[in-house]
């Protein structure tokens, strides 16, 4: 599975994700509505993504074969291998850099480390 989608894809995949299972002629009319995409645009992008893997078209029924939640872990864990060299400290050194972090999601952070420590015990 290719998971290398440029925004326009992505956002065209949000698409198929709130709507599915989706006829292909509605995605023809909600591409031309939300994105102002012609029919054979919408019609070449997804057979595009059914060649990456991402989508299945069945008689005119379009399909994801990915869930929104997983596809965006797998593009999150790519992020830290392409561009951290696998370090997750190192990307949140990065993310929280520009940014300050707040209790909250300090909090949660430890939460999830506790709960990994927990778990692999």
């Amino acid at each position: 599975m290719n998971l290398d989608l440029g925004d326009v894809q992505t956002k065209f995949m949000g698409l198929v994700w709130d709507r599915e299972p989706v006829g292909s002629g509605e995605l023809v009319k909600v591409s031309a509505q939300e994105l102002g995409w012609k029919k054979s645009t919408t019609y070449t992008v997804i057979k595009k993504l059914c060649e990456k893997g991402i989508l299945q078209n069945v008689d005119g029924v379009v399909t994801s074969l990915i869930s929104r939640k997983k596809f965006f872990a797998k593009k999150s864990r790519q992020i830290v291998e392409d561009s951290y060299s696998g370090s997750l400290p190192a990307f949140i050194a990065a993310f929280y850099s520009e940014k300050r972090l707040t209790k909250k999601e300090a909090d949660e952070i430890q939460k999830m480390i506790d709960t990994y420590r927990e778990e692999n015990k």
